[in-house]
This record gives C-alpha cells, sequence and structure tokens, in this order.
C-alpha cells in the first residue's frame, strides 16, 4: 500500500512537471509565431511564462514596441482562462481551435506619453499636408493644422494612458472591456461571433449581427475643450462650433450628409463627454447607420439605435451626396509661424517636431529622468537637439537624444490672441 502511493505520488509530480513544460513550450511557440507575424510592425517581448493546472497561462512583464511610436505598450500581467488543463494545451496546439468559452484578462496596460509620440520619419509622410484629414480631428491651437495631439495630453495633466482589458468568449458571443484611469472605457458585446486568432477575416465573418458598442468618456471630453478652447484663444462654445463645422467639412468630403440630429449630438458630446451606445454593423459602407434619400423626410420612423446617456436619440441617420472637396482655410495656407506678443515673455512649451524653427533661442528640455537643461538650441537632427550653455566665460554644447524629452519649451513672447 504504502509503494503504490508513492508511485501515485510520483505519477502525479510526473504529470505535473509534464503538464508545465508542455504548456510553457508550446507558449513560447506561439509567442514566437506571433513575434514573427508581427515582425514588420514592431517587436514584441512575451516577458516571464506561468501555467495553473486550473487550465490558466499567464504572462508577466510582456511589452510591445511599435515601430511608429517612441514609446512601448506595457504589459504588466495578461492571463488567458481556457477552463481546464486539456482545453489549454489544445488551445495553445491550435490556436483555431479555442474552446467555446474562455476568457483574457490583461492588467497594468501603460503606454508613457511623449510630446512627440512619432519618429521623425513616420510624421515626415504628412509634411506635404496631403494625407487625408481625420474624421473626429480636434482642432487645438489658432492654426487649424495644429490639433490635439500627445503633447496637449501632456500639458493637461495626462502623462500616460493605463487601464485593463477583459475579453470573454461564450458560446454565443464576444464581450469586451476596455477601462482606462483618466480617458474613459470601451464596452463592446457581438451576439454570435467567434474570435479566430489564426484568422481576424474569419473572426469579422462570424457573424452577421451588429456590434453594441459603448463609450464612455470619464470626463475627458470636458477638460479637453477646455483646454483646446482656451489654446485657440476662443470660448468652449466657438471651439466646438469649429469643431463641428470640420467633422461636417470631412463628411462631405466622403459623400455624406449628416443629419441635425446627428450634428447636434457630436456637438454634445464635444462640450459635456458623457455615455454613447450605438448598434455598428462591422463591413457595412455606413458602419450600420441608416442612409436616408434626398427626398425622405425625417420622421423619426428610420433611425441609428443610438442612446446618448440613456436615453434614446430620434433621427440619426446620414444622406448620400456627392463627394465635395473642402476648401482649406485662409490660415492654413500660411506657414506655421508663431505669432508673438511683445508684452509678454515667458517660458511657453512648443511642439518638439518644430524644434528647428527655435534655432539659436533660448530654450528648456525637460527629460525624463526628472532632469532639466537649458540653454541655447545650438543644433537640431532626427535624432537628438544639442543645447548649449555657458561655462567658464565659453560655451558647452550638451546632445540630448529627442526620445528621453518630455517637454521641450521656449523662451519668448507670448501668443497673440
Amino acid at each position: 500500500m504504502k509503494r503504490l502511493l508513492t508511485l501515485l505520488i510520483l505519477a502525479a509530480l510526473l504529470g505535473f512537471a509534464a503538464f508545465k513544460a508542455s504548456v510553457w513550450w508550446l507558449a513560447d511557440q506561439r509567442m514566437s509565431d506571433a513575434r514573427q507575424a508581427l515582425g514588420e510592425s514592431g517587436v514584441l517581448e512575451r516577458g516571464g511564462i506561468g501555467s495553473g493546472v486550473d487550465g490558466r497561462l499567464v504572462l508577466s512583464g510582456a511589452y510591445w514596441q511599435d515601430f511608429e511610436l517612441t514609446q512601448p505598450l506595457v504589459i504588466s500581467r495578461a492571463e488567458f482562462d481556457a477552463g481546464s488543463p486539456m482545453d489549454l494545451l489544445r488551445a495553445l496546439s491550435a490556436p483555431s481551435d479555442l474552446p467555446p468559452s474562455w476568457s483574457l484578462q490583461v492588467e497594468g496596460l501603460a503606454l508613457v506619453l511623449e510630446a512627440t509620440m512619432f519618429p521623425n520619419w513616420v510624421t515626415a509622410d504628412g509634411a506635404t499636408g496631403q494625407e487625408e484629414a481625420a474624421l473626429f480631428g480636434l482642432p487645438c491651437a489658432p492654426d487649424p493644422r495644429q490639433q490635439l495631439g500627445s503633447g496637449d495630453l501632456l500639458r493637461m495633466g495626462i502623462t500616460r494612458l493605463a487601464g485593463e482589458l477583459v475579453l470573454t468568449q461564450t458560446p454565443d458571443r464576444v464581450h469586451l472591456e476596455l477601462n482606462s484611469a483618466n480617458t474613459g472605457s470601451v464596452e463592446i458585446n457581438w451576439p454570435g461571433a467567434r474570435i479566430n486568432p489564426a484568422s481576424p477575416e474569419a473572426t469579422l465573418a462570424s457573424s452577421s449581427q451588429p456590434l453594441e458598442v459603448t463609450l464612455r468618456d470619464g470626463g475627458l471630453m470636458r477638460r479637453v475643450a477646455a483646454y483646446c478652447a482656451r489654446e485657440a484663444g476662443v470660448d468652449p462654445i466657438q471651439w466646438a462650433g469649429r469643431a463641428l463645422n470640420a467633422f461636417e467639412a470631412r463628411l462631405k468630403a466622403l459623400g455624406w450628409l449628416a443629419s441635425d440630429q446627428l450634428l447636434a449630438l457630436y456637438r454634445q458630446w464635444l462640450l459635456e463627454g458623457g455615455e454613447i451606445t450605438a448598434s455598428v454593423l462591422a463591413g457595412s459602407e455606413a458602419l450600420g447607420i441608416p442612409v436616408r434619400s434626398n427626398d425622405e423626410v425625417a420622421d423619426g420612423t428610420v433611425a441609428w439605435s443610438l442612446k446618448y446617456n440613456g436615453a434614446m436619440v430620434p433621427d440619426v441617420f446620414l444622406r448620400k451626396a456627392e463627394p465635395v472637396a473642402p476648401e482649406p482655410p485662409r490660415e492654413a495656407l500660411e506657414p506655421v509661424v508663431p505669432r508673438e506678443n511683445p508684452e509678454i515673455t515667458n517660458w511657453y512649451t512648443e511642439d518638439l517636431e518644430q524644434a528647428a524653427t527655435w534655432m539659436d533661442r533660448k530654450v528648456r528640455v525637460s527629460l525624463s529622468n526628472g532632469n532639466t537643461v537649458e540653454g541655447r538650441l545650438a543644433a537640431v537632427t532626427e535624432r537628438e537637439l544639442e543645447v548649449a550653455r555657458k561655462v567658464a566665460g565659453g560655451e558647452v554644447a550638451y546632445p540630448i537624444a529627442v526620445r528621453a524629452i518630455t517637454a521641450f519649451e521656449v523662451w519668448r513672447r507670448g501668443h497673440a490672441r
């Protein structure tokens, strides 16, 4: 009896060790496959691999460094729960054959913000101004070309984007939640959908039913409206009007005319934020938004299934029209030259991408390690700045890597409002 008990214990230990080793090896292979598939876009670091006999796989300390971003997306902990050990081994062996029910929870998602989030080789593509304007671009300066960016978020006190993600697959639907600490949340329910990690096309084609998308801003839009209005030198209502006009012009450029209710809803969202729940049809031309003919009267019978702060919004639809190329405003044709007020002199935060504009001016550079360097801007290259400081009657130039800079300020006269 004692020998039998010993054999059972040894068999259990060997089985446990074989399970752990198999999970580790299979997970390493799958992450290697993912790293190779994504190799043209960035670098994926899997971090540590752990597992549980209840069917859980845990990755810790992973990150994703996109080649078009200067900062990595850090993933502190990702837990995949297959439901049972055999389902976990089967899912790792054949990712296209996931169990009917599983879940993925990602904690500690974080992206540190910098004044310049894109390398020069990325932003150079848009230097000619011929790139297509974003549908929801928000002007955040007197010049309409200067829209809300990472530098503005830093000046608003948002130094990083952080949150967690929960993805749940059941036999009848997919549920996703992305919650952030300071920029709101997104919740998606997709009935009938099945996720296939090996084929995104199969995932999109897995259900013909619309997605229910809920967007909550977490108070962010009020802060954005107040900040951008101040930067543009207008009140928030005027700023919202400018953003609304830009949105309407971009829709017309795509061949759409928005209903009055849709425009009113967008304006209200810009000023107040809140919660929007909408039905979205993936793959459709207008994402499920009803399209009316030009002679059809808005009577409330055909409208988008959309709620704002829990109340249904009627008469939200689009009309098809001939695309109209928007004419840029007169100030957009002028070069970006900072306008100054001779009566005000102070430190002003400027766009790091335009640092060459301030050659030989007095600048102050804040670094990611908390240090600050102040002096004359002596040189600007793609990867670094040189700031010259006076030492013993002469000057010494200090090279500073662009990716280490969190803020770039210039001592100058103030903006004209």
